[in-house]
């Protein structure tokens, strides 16, 4: 599928410096362009890629100065990597859209409901009661349990599950082998030593512009909800547990774990690797970096923390350049017990 320059520009609010009638079929890395193909260069590390490249087009930011002369076309936008991460969504919904009708074979309800422009692959499975909005997509092999809900525009894809009474917003996105709703970790301690499964009866709510990687398992709570709010974006293999709420906007990436009836903030950041203990809170604006375990409530918003366990990073930073010197500190207190048996052979 081509289209112009010009025509890219005025879906990207650009101003166009070459040739607007080029035609644009692909995109690529700048480094790697071809004709026909548009990227973007949003960091200077890559300018030297600029005068270089043989794609048809390249999106810069308006702050872009070239330092010499270059062959390919330029469309000027106020953030290059916002406008490219645009134009590839763009790109992305009318790929998917083409996606249409009702694979064989696959399995439908009697009493399933879905809106116009409905896509079903080939061994997907519609329980009881479930409402589907319009242009939804349900990938092959994608499970869809009884009494779940998807919002327009949502996409579900190969081989993710989705348990009983889940709801799902507009404009979500859940990726491959993704579980959603599966029983929380809840059992009770026997006198015998044993344990005895808690029923979770509550389900999940995913909010709308929610993403779920691939591989990444959300517990339904044991009563209520588990609440990922709008905008949230998960990365692959997560496991976030019964009763978490998740707050609005905030990215969480690959390998983290979130216990039970923990609450996120919003616009939090949390990099791969993180532990986070039951029962606590996690304040809006929290930065928490890679690898680190939150053990305690985070009450203080805008906060960045490091460590297991985790503490602000600037303390959790001392106490690194502490630890990294101890073998040197520990040297130098054993010469300092020698010079002192010398110089006082009574002690």
């Amino acid at each position: 599928m081509d289209f112009s320059v010009q025509q890219i520009a005025t879906l990207l609010g650009g101003k166009v410096l070459g040739n607007s009638a080029l035609k644009i079929n692909s995109v690529s890395k700048i480094q790697e362009g071809l004709a026909g193909s548009i990227s973007f260069m949003a960091n200077p590390k890559y300018e030297q890629y600029l005068y270089d490249t043989q794609a048809s087009a390249v999106l810069v930011s308006e702050s872009f100065v070239p330092s010499k002369p270059y062959q390919t076309t330029l469309i000027v936008v106020p953030d290059a990597y916002l406008a490219f991460t645009k134009l590839l969504e763009e790109y992305q919904k009318i790929a998917t859209k083409s996606k249409q009708g009702i694979e064989a074979p696959s399995f439908q309800s009697d009493s399933a409901k879905w809106g116009e422009g409905i896509y079903l692959g080939a061994f997907s499975y519609l329980g009881e009661g479930v409402v589907l909005g319009r242009n939804v997509k349900i990938y092959p092999q994608a499970y869809i349990g009884d009494n779940v809900r998807v919002g327009d525009d949502s996409v579900i894809f190969f081989g993710a599950k989705l348990y009983a009474n889940s709801v799902v917003g507009n404009n979500c996105v859940i990726h491959a082998g993704a579980v959603i709703g599966s029983d929380g970790f809840g059992f009770a301690p026997q006198a015998d030593g044993s344990y005895r499964a808690i029923p979770q009866l509550g389900n999940v709510i995913l909010g709308d512009d929610v993403s779920i990687g691939a591989n990444t398992t959300i517990d339904c709570a044991t009563m209520g909800s588990t609440i990922i709010e709008q905008g949230v974006k998960l990365d692959n293999l997560i496991q976030v547990a019964h009763n978490v709420k998740i707050g609005k906007n905030t990215v969480i990436a690959a390998q983290t774990g979130i216990s039970g009836s923990s609450e996120i903030g919003q616009n939090c950041i949390v990099a791969g690797q993180v532990g986070i203990v039951g029962h606590v809170k996690v304040a809006h604006k929290t930065t928490i970096l890679a690898q680190s375990g939150v053990s305690n409530h985070i009450e203080e918003a805008g906060g960045a923390w490091l460590g297991s366990p985790a503490l602000p990073r600037s303390e959790a930073l001392r106490n690194l350049v502490l630890a990294r010197n101890l073998n040197k500190l520990n040297k130098r207190l054993l010469d300092l017990e020698k010079q002192l048996k010398q110089d006082n052979p009574t002690l």
